[in-house]
């Protein structure tokens, strides 16, 4: 008797295991949405529905630059406090973006992105509602909240889903979005003059679209492993990918990265990942230091305060941002042909020129000539144009370099020093101009591209075709150098 029951139990708690392993899988696979779309319809689904939140960081970020010459008229805003006003997004996407990673982290990829689109509703209503510039300077606070977690978590989304070969083409769609929604931004400003509420009020549109859509997809896989839940991650990828043994053998590599535990904010600074730190950072930093954004804010307001009409201004401002569409329509196809590296240094050295010349054309004040004020123009179009380069590369590199277990916070790093240089180059624009004049704050500009084209030769390595596992990897071997480097040097160096 005593044998016959020594002999069951180990037989029924077997069967329990195995009858909880079925279930736990089900309950999991369930948790996966089964979906219509497989395979590339999906991929292009994911990254077209959650670029939508780069979107509404363009439109909310850009609408500033057209909204302040109605605002100005309504409020008498001297220049100091339209540099309050412009920099409140910016100063609530700090905010935004330290938290979002551990959130991300915890909570899943999919869920904080759902709160970052009702945030953006609530901040457009706000802002639309505005009764003071209090008000408002508070309201554009909550956008920012909402933008920079947009920076940091979306990219890090959306490369997390996609396969290796196509994962740069559609993560820099994240930063079409973006000079898309300006470009959207400004010419809604344009056709609603000084009515600057309808404009604040009109983002609330995509956001909605955005929680929506985000509804209807999945959950990033390598969250799914991180949490123990396989079957879930299996049921993602093999919708994503099509080939169900590919899907299994990608799952073990996840697993293998992730079985380190959850990473610690001063992981970052361990010596084996300060590389990837280094470049992810130090290209957000470029990206705004270099001026692009100083012109994407207050071009109109430049502009007009050198002579020229507010609709013209803003006309000249939207062919500008013509220009930065096409040009990042030109970084979308060819960041996964060339690669990020060979991308940059084909485009930052002409930023570095276009911004020199305008600030010759500067000197001594306006142009007077038209011929003039036409190259003014185009140079200016021109230096956005080539400068957004930083944008695509930006939200890629952040996205790809870092382990699995610090992705979270590296990328947090990331937006935050993009955001971070963003708000001192907002609140130093106009007294940069009053104080060295346009010229003078042009050369400034010009002289730090120029030193940002050293930086990308010294830092920034080619991650082009090869997988998240294998940058790890690299980074691991001491091997996350620029390409163009002899491979003993980092063994000299450490």
């Amino acid at each position: 008797m005593n044998r016959f029951s020594n002999a069951e139990r180990p037989r029924s708690g077997i069967a329990r295991r195995v009858s909880n392993r079925k279930n736990r899988m089900t309950q999991e696979s369930a948790e996966a949405p089964a979906g219509l779309l497989h395979g590339r319809a999906l991929i292009i689904m994911v990254s077209v529905i959650a670029a939508l939140g780069g979107l509404l960081f363009g439109y909310d970020t850009g609408i500033i630059g057209v909204a302040l010459l109605g605002l100005s008229k309504d409020f008498a805003l001297t220049d100091g406090v339209k540099q309050v006003v412009t920099g409140a997004i910016i100063f609530g996407a700090i905010f935004g973006v330290f938290g979002t990673g551990a959130i991300s982290d915890r909570i899943g990829r999919r869920a904080s992105i759902l709160i970052v689109g009702l945030i953006f509703t609530v901040g457009s209503f706000m802002s639309a509602l505005a009764p003071s510039v209090e008000f408002l300077i508070a309201s554009r606070f909550v956008l920012g909240l909402s933008a920079g977690s947009a920076t940091q978590i979306i990219p890090v989304y959306i490369a997390e889903v996609t396969p290796p070969a196509s994962r740069g083409r559609l993560v820099v769609m994240f930063q079409f979005m973006v000079v898309f929604g300006i470009l959207v931004a400004y010419l809604t400003g344009f056709a609603l003059g000084d009515a600057w509420r309808w404009m604040f009020g009109l983002g609330a549109i995509p956001a909605v679209i955005l929680m929506v859509g985000m509804l209807l997809l999945p959950e990033s896989p390598r969250w799914l492993v991180n949490q123990k839940r396989e079957a879930a991650a299996l049921a993602v990828l093999h919708r994503v990918r099509g080939d169900h043994e590919a899907a299994r053998s990608e799952i073990a590599e996840i697993k293998d990265i992730s079985a380190r535990p959850e990473g610690r904010w001063r992981d970052l600074f361990a010596p084996w990942i300060r590389p990837a730190l280094v470049a992810g950072a130090g290209i957000a930093m470029f990206s705004q230091i270099t001026g692009n954004n100083a012109l994407l804010y207050y071009a109109p307001t430049i502009l007009s305060q050198a002579g020229f009409g507010d609709n013209a201004s803003i006309l000249a401002s939207i062919g500008a941002i013509v220009l930065v569409n096409i040009s990042t329509v030109f970084g979308i196809l060819m960041v996964d042909r060339i690669g990020r590296r060979r991308f940059l240094l084909w485009m930052v050295p002409g930023s570095a020129v276009a911004m020199a010349v305008m600030a010759i054309l500067f000197t001594g004040g306006m142009p007077q000539s038209a011929g003039l004020q036409y190259l003014l123009i185009a140079c200016m179009g021109i230096y956005m144009a080539l400068n957004c380069s930083f944008g695509v590369a930006l939200w890629l590199i952040n996205a790809e370099v870092y382990p699995l277990f610090v992705r979270g916070k590296g990328a947090s790093v990331g937006a935050f020093s993009h955001w971070g240089f963003d708000l001192l180059v907002t609140l130093t624009t106009l007294t940069l101009i009053n104080s060295l004049g346009t010229s003078g704050a042009f050369w400034l500009y010009a002289i730090i591209s120029a030193i940002a084209v050293v930086f990308v030769i010294r830092y920034i390595p080619e991650t082009k075709g090869r997988s998240l596992e294998q940058i790890e990897a690299d980074l691991k071997a001491g091997q996350f150098f620029p390409r163009d480097k002899s491979a003993p040097a980092p063994a000299r160096t450490g």
